[in-house]
């Protein structure tokens, strides 16, 4: 299971042109579905200070924090500068190379591979549409739950839309550079609280800010 979750999706983020675009701080970055769908990725906000959606969800956090694809990393280093323990996973090592230079800490990693602290993070992070990680929803809700500590929560960003699809994509920057295929998903709310309940989340709270769209779930 290990293997099949983290194998092509993790080489996919490691290659140009997602790195590229995480090296000089902006795209333009797309994911491309097979069909030719097009959802463009915010690197510049990725890679700015947390903005009004991310202080929601900063002040929602308790305990230590494990942000679960960090990126370039100003979650975890907004929490750094505020006192709290808090560690950022990703497979990219750019993204784990900013997230440090911020002042924070991460670890170059799969969240599908042994982490520090299994079962003893306050609060799990999902956040920039993470919840599409490995293509496979259930497994990484049922993963966050093996990480979180008991009655620890789980931020998660949804998609705006009513959606609930698993899709074959890729990484391009509009120019030609393209990285490999992985596999990826989308859910809106109320397809992530129905994909949360069955892995043992209990929905708490729904919130939208900025035009982003984010559910609390609790253990």
């Amino acid at each position: 299971m290990t293997a099949r979750l983290t194998g092509p999706a993790t080489r996919a983020w490691r290659a140009d042109p997602y790195a590229d675009a995480l090296r000089v701080g902006r795209g333009p970055l797309y994911l491309r579905r097979h069909d030719g769908w097009l959802l463009p990725l915010d690197v510049e906000r990725w890679c700015a200070e947390p903005d009004a959606a991310d202080l929601t969800v900063l002040a929602r956090c308790g305990g230590p924090v494990l942000d679960v694809g960090c990126g370039p990393g100003r979650l975890v280093a907004a929490l750094a500068r505020l006192g709290r323990t808090a560690l950022g996973v990703d497979v990219t090592p750019e993204a784990v190379a900013r997230t440090v230079r911020a002042g924070g800490s991460a670890l170059c990693r799969s969240v599908f591979e042994p982490l520090p602290g299994e079962g003893g993070w306050g609060t799990v992070l999902l956040i920039d549409g993470n919840i599409g990680i490995g293509g496979d929803p259930a497994a990484l809700l049922r993963r966050a739950a093996e990480l979180a500590a008991p009655g620890g929560s789980l931020l998660v960003e949804a998609a705006g839309a009513d959606v609930d699809e698993r899709v074959e994509v890729h990484v391009e920057d509009g120019s030609g550079g393209r990285g490999a295929s992985f596999r990826w998903a989308r859910l809106g709310s109320l397809a992530l609280c129905a994909e949360a309940r069955a892995a043992g989340w209990t929905p708490y709270d729904t919130w939208q800010a900025a035009g982003r769209h984010f559910v609390h779930l609790t253990r």
